[in-house]
C-alpha cells in the first residue's frame, strides 16, 4: 500500500509536465499544423486537408501558407491552390504564389540543415463569414507533377493580436 508522501512524490512531476506542455501552446493559434510528404513528391491529387473550428465569426484572424522543402527544391517559388468550404459548404478556390528565394538563389525561409521552412501570410485580418467547421484543401499548381523535394505542406489560422 502506497503512503501519502509517496503518492505526493509520484503525483508531483505528473503535474508540473502537464503544466509545462499546456503553457507551451500559443494561445492565438486556433490551427497549426502540417502534413508530410511522401517521399518528397508533391503529387497534384495529394491535397493537404485541415478542418477549422471557428468559434467567434466577429473577430479577424491571420491564415498562413507553412512549407517546408530541401536544398534541393528547384524553383524559387511556388504556386498553390488554395480550396475552402464554409459550414454553408460553398467551396472557392484561390490560385496564390509564394516567392522561396532571391534572384541570386538565396533561400527566404529559415534553414536547418537541408531543410528550409516558410510560414507565409495569405491572408490578413480575414473575417470568416460564420461560425462553424471550415474545410481547407492546400493543393500543388506547379507544371511538374509530382512537384519533388516538397517535405511538408501545413495551414496555420490565428486570431488577429491587432486591437
Amino acid at each position: 500500500m502506497m503512503t501519502r508522501a509517496f503518492k505526493t512524490l509520484y503525483l508531483l512531476p505528473v503535474i508540473l509536465i502537464t503544466l509545462y506542455c499546456s503553457g507551451c501552446t500559443d494561445p492565438n493559434a486556433v490551427v497549426d499544423k502540417s502534413v508530410e510528404i511522401d517521399n518528397h513528391n508533391w503529387s497534384y491529387v495529394n491535397r493537404a486537408k485541415f478542418d477549422v473550428k471557428i468559434d467567434d465569426a466577429n473577430i479577424p484572424y491571420n491564415l498562413y501558407f507553412n512549407l517546408r522543402v530541401t536544398a534541393d527544391y528547384k524553383y524559387a517559388n511556388i504556386f498553390i491552390l488554395m480550396h475552402q468550404a464554409g459550414p454553408d459548404n460553398k467551396p472557392t478556390s484561390t490560385r496564390m504564389e509564394f516567392k522561396l528565394a532571391n534572384t541570386d538563389g538565396e533561400w527566404l525561409g529559415t534553414g536547418s540543415g537541408n531543410l528550409y521552412s516558410y510560414q507565409m501570410l495569405f491572408k490578413s485580418t480575414y473575417r470568416f463569414p460564420a461560425k462553424g467547421v471550415y474545410h481547407f484543401e492546400i493543393e500543388q499548381n506547379m507544371r511538374d507533377n509530382p512537384l519533388r523535394e516538397v517535405s511538408d505542406v501545413g495551414l496555420r489560422v490565428e486570431k488577429d493580436k491587432a486591437p
